[in-house]
């Protein structure tokens, strides 16, 4: 199968410090049809955003965690307190899963511990790029009209959430789990159930990773995370989206 025109490839940045990985990622991921740029640290990143060298955005980043200078933890907090939801999947030398955690709750989209099979990692990126990518025109929506609950509206047809006639930056992850719960106002849906339909059945995000995302979407759309109103807790169990907001009897 020939690869796309370049035009029509979609743009990864990998930003790591090894020289082996960073020309390893860039030809397999490029056989893959992907328009591949890579940078060995967070200031080539820096300049790279800021446009001063001209091109395009990436479609997705690829981030190393641990990189010389300004790390991928810190990089990646600059982006999203600057209101960007540029979709990032990070990378980590450390498989701890406190890394993983920091990493979600700070936006990241995905986490990947090194080592791992390029394989594996063209699956997470596949994966992310499917929830970020809009469905072809005419195809069949789950919801389709705005939804709105609080101060809060979700349009799912520009995929944009406002809050208080105000736009609302929200990452692909964060998206497609607001979709999965606005999908199924007052049912409660178990941790694995909100795994399945928002991350995919192959997934392996655990409980405790998709209780931060949980909390994350929180302070997007509540007016007290300590007192969820839309996002509630069904204790030992998951959680449940109550457009009304109205305490659930139980």
């Amino acid at each position: 199968m020939q690869p796309e025109p370049l035009s029509r490839r979609r743009r990864l940045w990998v930003v790591d410090d090894d020289p082996e990985l960073r020309s390893m990622l860039a030809t397999y991921l490029t056989d893959q049809g992907f328009a591949v740029r890579t940078l060995a640290d967070g200031e080539q990143l820096q300049v790279r955003l800021e446009g001063r060298l001209g091109g395009e955005r990436p479609d997705l980043l690829v981030l190393d965690l641990m990189l010389p200078g300004t790390d991928g933890l810190s990089l990646l907090r600059r982006l999203r307190d600057a209101g960007d939801d540029l979709p990032v999947l990070l990378l980590s030398a450390r498989a701890e899963g406190v890394d993983r955690i920091i990493g979600l709750e700070q936006g990241a989209d995905d986490y990947l511990a090194k080592p791992f099979l390029p394989r594996e990692l063209l699956a997470r990126v596949e994966a992310v790029l499917r929830r970020r990518r809009p469905l072809p025109p005419g195809s069949p929506r789950p919801q389709s009209e705005p939804v709105a609950f609080g101060d809060c509206r979700l349009d799912p047809a520009s995929r944009r959430l406002e809050r208080a006639g105000a736009v609302v930056a929200i990452t692909a992850g964060e998206y497609s789990l607001l979709e999965v719960f606005v999908a199924h106002p007052h049912r409660p849906l178990s941790r694995q159930r909100l795994i399945e339909l928002a991350r995919g059945p192959d997934s392996d995000t655990d409980g405790r990773s998709m209780d931060v995302q949980v909390s994350r979407l929180r302070r997007l759309i509540e007016p007290d995370c300590g007192r969820p109103r839309y996002l509630q807790t069904v204790w030992g169990y998951g959680y449940v989206f109550v457009p009304d907001g109205q305490p659930r009897g139980g």
